[in-house]
């Protein structure tokens, strides 16, 4: 099996700590391959958020899978083919993917070939694991403002109390702080307790001066 899968960089290292079955062949590149060229492979991987200018219709019937975490299907309205998946870094190197399909049957059988766990969840903004991440990074904001403990004390104590392999506002730096917002955002459209507790003006800023010394 073939599987081409368009990463940068953080996203192929992550991708290369999990288990891969002697059985695929998974090619790297930052820029998707021509149409002619997908006859190639027969999955695709596309890990880059802009899908703009992707011509789905080229990949024909062949397992594709986006890294849409916060927009849904129902409103990408793309190809049955087309499922989501949760790319952003600190994600991919989890045993099972988390996926939204609208063809379950094909897809679980790709993973299945491919040797990879996959678990199918609700086509909802940030799925699960996102979705959880997200607002716990949230609180942990919200304990930094308040001064409850400096950012190192509330990474280990994450990580020692819950087994996480990051703490929450490492895993803010490793998913970018303008995902995690934007994903809280539209979260508290439904639900006032995902309003975020930081403000978009400060995302260029290292979460590190956050830090109590």
């Amino acid at each position: 099996m073939r599987i081409f899968i368009n990463a940068n960089a953080e996203q192929e290292k992550e991708i290369n700590s999990k288990i891969i079955d002697e059985k695929m062949e998974i090619t790297f590149g930052r820029e998707l391959p021509g149409i002619i060229e997908h006859k190639n492979f027969d999955a695709f991987f596309i890990l880059d958020e802009n899908i703009e200018n992707v011509n789905f219709s080229g990949f024909e019937d062949k397992p594709v899978f986006i890294n849409s975490v916060i927009e849904p299907l129902s409103q990408l309205q793309l190809p049955k083919n087309v499922s989501r998946i949760n790319g952003w870094n600190g994600f991919l190197q989890r045993d099972i993917w988390e996926v939204v399909s609208d063809d379950k049957i094909a897809t679980g059988k790709f993973f299945n070939e491919a040797g990879w766990k996959v678990i199918f969840v609700k086509d909802v903004p940030g799925m699960v694991a996102a979705r959880v991440i997200c607002m716990i990074i949230n609180e942990a904001f919200y304990a930094l403002k308040e001064k409850v403990s400096a950012k190192e004390e509330i990474d280990l104590a994450m990580k020692l109390g819950t087994n996480y392999p990051y703490g929450p506002l490492e895993w803010a730096d490793k998913i970018g702080l303008e995902n995690v917002f934007n994903l809280l955002k539209k979260l508290s459209e439904n639900d006032e307790r995902c309003i975020p507790s930081f403000s978009i003006d400060k995302m260029s800023v290292d979460i590190n001066r956050w830090n109590d010394n």
